[in-house]
């Protein structure tokens, strides 16, 4: 397959999810971000602590538009004791940097509608992500908003150590396949308002 078929795939499907997304009731949106909570804590994807030190860092994402609000997911890793960092979006083509955030702290307009840490917060390197998508697959596979900063982060980390990468969204998101090409990364688990699926 070419790049351009597979390009066209990922955009129809782009905006057939963003079409789905949009008609998802108010009453599922209310429910699901303490949905996220509750099965965050009872899974647990990323380990409260590490078997001799800190809690493991985790980046996480400030929710645009109709994405499902993960802020209570984050104040509820705060009073877990994990640091947490959100992602600056950088030019278009490299990859994400991340900087300490804690909830209360202030954030600035980023590019394409994203809320970020300022530049002067301090730079960290994550342990785990969570993960905004439009739709994921049973293999794991992830559809973005087509810039690629994910994958090209998460190939950079995991160039260097192990890293976690739990995508987030409402189990409306999920279908049956992504397109995917060689540079597409693959999430370790799909977190939804109904379960945690984890990926082989």
């Amino acid at each position: 397959m070419t790049d351009e078929p597979l390009l066209q795939l990922k955009r129809d499907l782009r905006r057939d999810m963003i079409v789905r997304r949009a008609a998802i009731s108010d009453g599922v949106r209310a429910q699901a971000a303490d949905a996220l909570v509750r099965i965050w804590r009872r899974e647990r994807p990323v380990p409260a602590r590490e078997a001799h030190g800190p809690a493991p860092t985790i980046s996480a994402f400030w929710p645009m538009g109709e994405e499902i609000d993960i802020r209570p997911l984050l104040r509820a890793l705060h009073e877990d004791g994990h640091p947490l960092c959100l992602p600056r979006t950088p030019k278009r083509g490299e990859a994400l940097t991340f900087h300490a955030w804690r909830p209360g702290d202030k954030l600035e307009r980023g590019p394409m509608g994203t809320s970020q840490p300022p530049a002067a917060a301090t730079v960290v390197e994550p342990d785990a992500l969570i993960v905004p998508l439009l739709a994921a697959d049973p293999a794991g596979f992830r559809l973005g908003y087509g810039g690629g900063y994910y994958d090209r982060t998460l190939t950079r980390l995991r160039s260097r150590r192990a890293v976690t990468a739990v995508g987030v969204c409402f189990d409306a998101q999920r279908v049956e396949r992504v397109p995917t090409g060689p540079g597409d990364a693959r999430l370790d688990f799909l977190l939804t308002e109904r379960a945690l699926l984890a990926f082989a």
